[in-house]
């Protein structure tokens, strides 16, 4: 809601996200990351972004004129309204970061069961017939699949790795 809003009353106003960035003294991306929902901006730049854009920061946080607060909760009703875009924005982060873990515990996988079926056919393209185009082509690039395999696996593994320790759940 933030983001979208955001979004709409920059290109309402006629901004370039460049030019509200220089005019928050943020950096473009900044701006992007607002736009995009991957980040909101703090109390005190919500503020200067409501005066730099001519609008309250309630409608900016997503509030019609006629359901907004009285001026003496308005304070508060950000603050409460921040919290919620935060927690929403931790949970979008916790399942990315569950989605990455499970996809290392795939990648990690895929890597060892593809290495038991190589070992387990002992390179079966060495028997083969290189004089038969068909098989010749076969062979060739299993040769190359497997070459390339056996130097990158370990990479990948360890990658693989490291990745599922550094993006497990902690307590």
């Amino acid at each position: 809601m933030l983001n979208e809003n955001i979004l709409l009353l920059r290109k309402a106003k006629g901004l370039s996200q460049e030019e509200l960035a220089v005019t928050l003294n943020v950096v473009r991306q900044t701006v992007s990351k607002w736009e995009r929902g991957l980040s909101v901006p703090d109390s005190e730049m919500l503020i200067r972004l409501s005066e730099v854009l001519e609008t309250p920061v309630s409608t900016l946080l997503g509030e019609t004129p006629a359901e907004g607060p009285a001026p003496a909760d308005e304070l508060k009703a950000i603050s409460e309204k921040l919290e919620v875009i935060n927690l929403q924005l931790a949970r979008d982060r916790a399942a990315g970061r569950k989605r990455l873990h499970w996809l290392f515990i795939a990648v990690c996988a895929l890597t060892l069961i593809a290495a038991a079926v190589l070992f387990l056919l002992n390179s079966p393209y060495l028997n083969w017939n290189y004089g038969d185009p068909e098989t010749a082509v076969a062979g060739t690039f299993f040769h190359a699949f497997e070459w390339l395999f056996v130097r990158t696996a370990p990479f990948v593994l360890i990658g693989s790795v490291a990745g599922i320790v550094l993006t497990r759940k902690k307590h």
